[in-house]
């Protein structure tokens, strides 16, 4: 027999369990050689004082952790962007490889000298997105499509089919070689070292009704008749596992792409990701116009309150755990927590002062949703006295025989001996019976256990539902308190977010939390 539970928790167990949630926030520190665009990065990964950035005018380069910093490439012309830059081996930071809006590059020895290995038949084809190496091959990202080569560059080839002609977003590899491009027509693989490519993922464009109530395509132009997808990030520790940031949220596949599932938005606020990245110790984090955001515990936080540095282009990790944003403003450095901001007791309790107690809410829940425990106990009791009543039963006879006789003898009246007919006869009965067998068990018990199963799912889903919403809303206002006067945007994201879990609260306890928060939370 399956025994479920419900628990009603207490917020001191939920603050506990999330302790990474609000012991540390994030100190971000610049660290550029100034207010410069940068479009992607690259972290030694032996020394984490060698760093590479990619920015609108070129490659940089820092050997001591941005302290200074030397440009090692400058491209001639109009185009001079470094889209992204890649190592040529993951252990050795000699090699390095850049996607150009020129071609792409490649330097043996550590960007002191470089040597232009794609230029491109146009503009598109010389516009580099995304670059991957893996042994001898490289697989090449354009605006026109995608490139392949076995051959370290030499040589180079286009995709087959519909990945040669799209716009590439990323690429890249898990370590059994499996190639994944990600394009604005889809999520694409191949398994026959990149001779044929499978679709394994595309989302269609919205669809809504036009004044004629046909359905049209909500986006116009040809370029957002996409797949909705942005960005694709393989987890180096898992072969499996696999990311994409789309317009939609961030989708897992754990099987090389076969299948895929959404993880929660909870905590996210902008649905639409268009960057994600996956760490070393397999961190997952995802970029919105927000900010950037970790995924632990089922659910995102936060971890770019106080950054400053515009909309973010690239992050990443680097092996000593040191977190990198890269966006229109620079490049930025966070290494943990910023000092003094360690939440004690007493400041979780400001935070939570004014609010309802969770066990009242979850208390209100039930009792609006009609779920409580006792409604069983009552259906259960009135079941075995079941018994006691008995069956009653009425029954009415009506004898409709012809009945004559004959009226005589009378002086006084007219019509004598005459025969007539008489009244019909009526004959009527009840009767009480009693099964007392019901009294050790009876068929409504089966359905009262039916029901009772659905009951507690029911009852365990607004529990569950009604807590995290809860707990999320104070989550929210740690956020809104952290943020400095100039971040008046974000401020109003996370304040409208902190109104629309107040309303889904609201629907789930017949509007008892808001009524609660106007007189001043707790009683």
């Amino acid at each position: 027999m399956k025994i479920i539970k419900i628990f009603i928790l207490c917020p001191a167990v939920l603050f506990l369990c999330s302790t990474d949630l609000f012991c540390s926030d994030m100190e971000w520190k610049g660290i550029d050689r100034g207010n410069i665009k940068v479009r992607s990065v690259l972290i030694g990964p032996q020394d984490a004082s060698k760093i590479y950035i990619g920015t609108d005018s070129g490659i940089y380069r820092t050997e001591d952790a941005g302290e200074n910093w030397r440009n090692v490439l400058m491209l001639k012309g109009k185009n001079r962007g470094i889209n992204f830059l890649s190592f040529g081996i993951r252990s050795n930071a000699d090699v390095i490889y850049a996607a150009t809006q020129g071609g792409l590059f490649y330097s043996p020895d550590k960007g002191a000298s470089w040597k232009r290995i794609f230029r491109g038949r146009n503009d598109y084809e010389r516009d580099c997105t995304a670059v991957c190496i893996f042994g001898d091959a490289i697989l090449l990202g354009t605006k026109s499509g995608l490139f392949v080569s076995h051959d370290r560059g030499r040589s180079w080839h286009k995709g087959k089919g519909e990945i040669g002609n799209s716009r590439v977003l990323s690429v890249s590899f898990n370590d059994r070689g499996c190639a994944f491009v990600a394009s604005v027509v889809g999520v694409f693989k191949s398994q026959d070292r990149m001779e044929s490519w499978e679709k394994i993922f595309v989302i269609q464009p919205t669809e809504k009704d036009d004044d004629n109530g046909d359905l049209v395509e909500e986006d116009s132009d040809e370029e957002a008749k996409s797949s909705a997808v942005e960005y694709l990030s393989v987890d180096p520790n898992s072969q499996g596992h696999v990311y994409l940031a789309t317009t939609r949220g961030v989708y897992r596949s754990t099987d090389a792409g076969d299948s895929w599932s959404t993880l929660t938005e909870e905590g996210l606020l902008n649905k639409k990701v268009y960057f994600v990245y996956v760490s070393q110790d397999s961190g997952v984090y995802a970029v919105n116009t927000s900010g950037i955001f970790r995924y632990q515990n089922e659910r995102w936080q936060e971890i770019s309150l106080r950054l400053d540095a515009g909309r973010i282009t690239y992050f990443l990790k680097d092996r000593q755990g040191n977190l990198y944003a890269a966006g229109e403003k620079g490049l930025f450095r966070s290494t943990g927590a910023s000092p003094g901001f360690i939440i004690e007791k007493n400041r979780l309790d400001a935070y939570i002062s004014g609010e309802p107690a969770i066990s009242e809410v979850q208390k209100e829940a039930i009792k609006y949703a009609e779920v409580s425990p006792e409604k069983i106990i009552q259906w259960r009791r009135k079941a075995s006295t079941k018994a006691l009543l008995p069956s009653m039963s009425v029954a009415i006879d009506r004898n409709t025989t012809d009945l004559w006789h004959w009226e005589s003898g009378s002086s006084t009246k007219c019509d004598d001996d005459t025969l007539r007919r008489g009244r019909d006869s009526l004959d009527w009965g009840i009767s009480l019976s009693w099964d007392l067998s019901e009294l050790i068990w009876n068929q409504d018990q089966t359905s009262i256990d039916v029901r009772s199963r659905l009951m507690v799912q029911l009852r365990s889903d607004i529990l569950d539902e009604v807590t995290k919403l809860y707990f999320e809303r104070i989550r929210v206002k740690m956020d809104i308190a952290q943020l400095s006067i100039y971040e008046n945007k974000k401020r109003l994201e996370k304040e409208v977010r902190l109104r629309e879990l107040t309303a889904s609260i609201d629907a789930l306890t017949g509007g008892y939390f808001s009524r609660r928060l106007a007189a001043g939370g707790r009683g």
